[in-house]
């Protein structure tokens, strides 16, 4: 499976947010999208999601047996997309249930991310933190090559950013593709890296070590 994007443009309220983006993924590649706040970065996941037309450009999935690229795809977005009166196992059994082609059940989903103990829980009863673990948790309970994460380690405490990263991996080991965006350093391993600005040409590359700066 690839995913090869060219020169999209992004267009939201009669602006002209980002263009000329371009990157390719294969099996076990990492992007991470960098840039300044309203630069865009959210704007292109939800191109990649199909929850936006691109205003040009093109985006190409080749290798994934006629499904479309939203069919491949986890997006975890800012808000956490939870039913707050659901507990924790309940909101993560719809989504595997809708979601098909499943892979942990709920509670083993929950003890990867330390929730195990929050399974019966309703989620308006969470911590912003615990809440986004459950968000995360997802990721796990269905089978998806693509992971789309805005701002992954946005409320998570040290601890937890560090089980997130380790799970991002696995999921490269085994092939999957990642696009993330983020302010804050992300440790992926031979990521490319890439920053949406308002102007000038978008550079990719592995991701340096000031790129946070």
């Amino acid at each position: 499976m690839h995913l090869h994007v060219e020169n999209l443009a992004c267009v939201r309220g009669g602006r002209r947010i980002f263009e000329g983006v371009s990157f390719s993924l294969r099996p076990g590649e990492a992007l991470v999208v960098l840039g300044r706040n309203g630069a865009g970065k959210s704007s292109l996941l939800d191109i990649l999601a199909g929850r936006l037309a691109p205003a040009g450009g093109t985006v190409t999935l080749s290798g994934a047996d006629e499904r479309t690229l939203p069919e491949c795809l986890h997006h975890v977005g800012h808000r956490d997309a939870l039913k707050a009166a659901l507990t924790a196992e309940e909101n993560l059994a719809f989504a595997r249930a809708f979601l098909g082609d499943p892979d942990l059940d709920p509670r083993q989903a929950l003890g990867a991310l330390g929730l195990a103990h929050a399974a019966g829980l309703p989620v308006a009863y969470l911590s912003a933190g615990q809440r986004r673990r459950v968000a995360l948790a997802r990721l796990l309970v269905a089978r998806r090559p693509f992971w789309l994460l805005d701002e992954p380690t946005a409320a998570l405490d040290a601890a937890s950013q560090e089980v997130l990263l380790r799970l991002i991996e696995e999921h490269r080991a085994g092939g999957g593709m990642v696009v993330a965006t983020t302010h804050q350093p992300l440790a992926l391993a031979g990521a490319k890296a890439i920053r949406i600005e308002r102007a000038g040409p978008r550079t990719e590359g592995t991701l340096p070590e000031d790129a946070f700066r």
